[in-house]
């Protein structure tokens, strides 16, 4: 009979939107319903979730649309539990610590979104505690694994690009105000005091698609900005934005290569993809989005001359060339749990562990420093 490695998961915050479609259905459901994961001795782990939080109608509706049986109101409960091995968390930043902490505490393997914590000391705190613990820890670096990336990944390890130059990313949309549209982000991500900021939110992703795709990052210049001084709320209330919307920075990373990044929610989308990444290398370019990946080499690379008195005989996006699928691509965040299960169960080497978390925590604030002393900021090692 083959064997089956049972694993309880505490998943608290899974109700909101990243935390239902993302962790819950599209990658622990989906797990559980191809059967677990398979180990190369032909045993499985399969996840046995429970889910928490603090509304239990809630719990229970998600809980009961998806075959499970299990949820709490009460961590303390599910942390005194021996089966449940995991703890996960995709709460709002400004309660994440508190409870990682007490998870560490129990003994539980965690595996968290990001940021991990509100300050780099907190994310730090965590990291420190985890290690001397001794429990296996791990961040969401979702990103890593969708399709655009992992081609413009296995683009960049071929040689393909030569010594990389610059990278320019692009990422954002339109987020409707409120008023007389329905905004498509929670009212929190626009008031500072409740976590929100775009710096905070998406620096901690930037932090760990620099590092890993190009090199560590050295250095950081940012403007952020408030464009939108004022949304209304999901119940039709008026408030201030106390937190940017906007933030254009550029990055040092190893190897003297330039990183210019632009994250934005009021900027309306003329580009194939939310987010588009453009490498030139000496040898070539590429320009990767969430799913497809497009290359030029020099030797195919037009020669321009600018002459604004005549008709552009080129047409640009046309000399690119598709980089193929050759493989399944799975769902990014279904891929990186995963590898945590496999980490956990068969020590499988995992390296984005909570100090990897710092780091996108560090970044944050070192944006937020550069911004308010209008100044490039050193990115010094993190050690704990």
């Amino acid at each position: 009979m083959m064997n089956v490695h049972k694993i309880g998961i505490i998943m608290n915050g899974v109700t909101g939107r990243m935390g239902t479609n993302q962790h819950l259905i599209r990658s622990i459901i989906a797990i559980r319903e191809q059967g677990g994961v398979k180990l190369p001795d032909g045993s499985t782990i399969m996840p046995e979730p429970v889910l928490v939080g603090r509304q239990e109608h809630k719990l229970e509706a998600l809980a009961k649309a998806h075959g499970l049986t299990r949820w709490n109101t009460n961590l303390d409960e599910c942390l005194a539990d021996a089966g449940n091995q995991i703890y996960f968390d995709s709460q709002t930043t400004v309660l994440r610590a508190e409870s990682v902490k007490k998870a560490i505490a129990a003994g539980k393997h965690i595996y968290c979104e990001k940021p991990t914590g509100s300050t780099l000391q907190e994310s730090l705190e965590m990291a420190a505690l985890a290690r001397q613990a001794g429990v296996k820890n791990g961040v969401v670096q979702d990103k890593l694994f969708l399709p655009g990336l992992l081609k413009l990944k296995r683009v960049i390890d071929s040689g393909f690009l030569g010594r990389i130059l610059s990278v320019r990313m692009e990422f954002g949309y339109w987020v409707f105000e409120g008023d007389w549209q329905p905004g498509q982000r929670p009212s929190w991500n626009y008031r500072k005091e409740d976590g929100g900021g775009i710096i905070v939110d998406m620096f901690a992703h930037w932090r760990y698609v620099l590092d890993h795709l190009f090199g560590e990052v050295r250095s950081v210049s940012c403007l952020g900005i408030t464009h939108i001084p004022q949304r209304v709320d999901e119940v039709g209330k008026p408030y201030d934005c106390t937190a940017e919307d906007a933030a254009y920075a550029t990055f040092e990373l190893d190897g003297g290569i330039v990183a210019q990044v632009n994250s934005s929610w009021t900027v309306r989308v003329n580009r194939e993809e939310l987010l588009t990444i453009h490498v030139d290398g000496v040898e070539g370019s590429a320009v990767a989005g969430l799913r497809e990946c497009k290359v030029q080499h020099r030797v195919n690379t037009p020669k321009p001359v600018w002459n604004p008195d005549i008709p552009n005989p080129f047409n640009f996006r046309e000399q690119w060339e598709n980089v193929p699928e050759n493989q399944v691509f799975e769902n990014a965040f279904k891929i990186e749990w995963e590898m945590f299960l496999k980490h956990v169960v068969c020590d499988t080497p995992f390296p984005w562990d909570l100090l990897e978390g710092a780091k996108g925590t560090q970044l944050s604030e070192l944006g937020l420093q550069s911004w308010a002393e209008r100044r490039w900021i050193d990115v010094p090692e993190l050690k704990i």
